[in-house]
């Protein structure tokens, strides 16, 4: 053990840095530019959808039997 003037000395801590800056709060629903974001959003959904919800059957047609046997008033 070292003792006297010749003893290690524990070196200084340097100093704290400065903290962060806060964050800036989450824009609300009143902001134009999330309003902005969700009308394009919804805009490309729409269009994603396209026509698909308008054919009625699937990709092999459709299924049901043809009716040919009776008479209807165009096709008679």
């Amino acid at each position: 053990m070292c003792f006297g003037p010749f003893a290690p000395k524990m070196p200084s801590m340097p100093p704290t840095p400065a903290p962060p800056p806060p964050p800036e709060p989450p824009p609300t629903r009143d902001d134009p530019e999330v309003n902005a974001a969700a009308e394009a959003a919804r805009r490309r959904r729409l269009a994603a959808s396209g026509r698909g919800s308008t054919i009625l059957s699937g990709t092999i047609g459709d299924i049901t039997d043809p009716n040919i046997g009776e008479k209807t008033l165009l096709g008679g």
